[in-house]
């Protein structure tokens, strides 16, 4: 399905929720901390992404940081230190990004309606209008998830050898995919299989999810790389 277009949609009066989930070790980084911790413009990058989500302007009444149980007192260390004000509830996660979910879904458990976000603590550079584009979109169609088209040229592999695909049909996924409190905990009462790769796929056999218009400079720190790019964006503005 094609993104939604770009322009700006009216904001939900749906409650909104926020899970972000952080649980890298860093072992790509190449670094001596896990990435969610690594310093962007001398903060953590989680307090960047959890910056975001606490604008007021969106509207989030609640947030859950869902972290390894091993990172918890770190993390607290850091928002005593960074002297971090923003009101959220911290989760030990588990051994997978779906059991972490899964936790952060448990810790909402008194909300029986609204929406409920899904994002990486470490795409600190997420969007105003790209997480509004998820809330509004899962207030009508119950899914939705950000997503961008391919830069490059795109080949599936095969025992054959290897074939040119159409990129104009395919999306890279991004977070946030946002969705209705009930479809996600329904689809989180199904067991875990090996083809989840991110909330999306979680969902797919209980709903269609509408994919909306993404941005490139939504990055996932993951590599060195990926921390100068945020660095560079960061300063200016993104």
């Amino acid at each position: 399905m094609a993104p939604s277009p770009s322009s700006p949609l009216p904001s939900s009066r749906t409650a909104r929720f926020a899970i972000l989930v952080a649980g890298g070790t860093g072992s790509r980084m190449a670094a001596d901390r896990p990435k969610q911790f690594l310093l962007l413009r001398g903060e953590p990058v989680l307090l960047h992404t959890l910056r975001r989500f606490a604008d007021p302007a969106l509207s989030v009444i609640e947030i859950i940081v869902v972290l390894p149980a091993d990172q918890l007192e770190t993390w607290r260390e850091l928002c005593r230190a960074h002297q971090v004000a923003i009101a959220h509830t911290l989760v030990p996660g588990g051994a997978s990004r779906w059991a972490s979910v899964k936790a952060g879904l448990a810790a909402l458990g008194e909300h029986q309606e609204g929406l409920v976000a899904v994002h990486d603590g470490v795409r600190p550079l997420v969007s105003h209008l790209v997480v509004e584009r998820t809330y509004v979109a899962a207030a009508t169609h119950a899914a939705a998830a950000a997503a961008v088209m391919p830069k490059d040229s795109v080949r599936l592999l095969s025992q054959h050898g290897s074939a040119a695909q159409n990129r104009s049909r395919l999306r890279l996924m991004q977070t946030p995919q946002t969705f209705e409190i009930d479809l996600l905990r329904r689809a989180y009462a199904m067991p875990e299989l090996p083809a989840f790769t991110d909330d999306a796929t979680v969902v797919d056999d209980l709903c269609r999810v509408q994919l909306v218009e993404g941005d490139y400079r939504n990055l996932k720190i993951t590599t060195p790389e990926d921390l100068i790019i945020a660095e560079a964006l960061v300063g200016q503005g993104a």
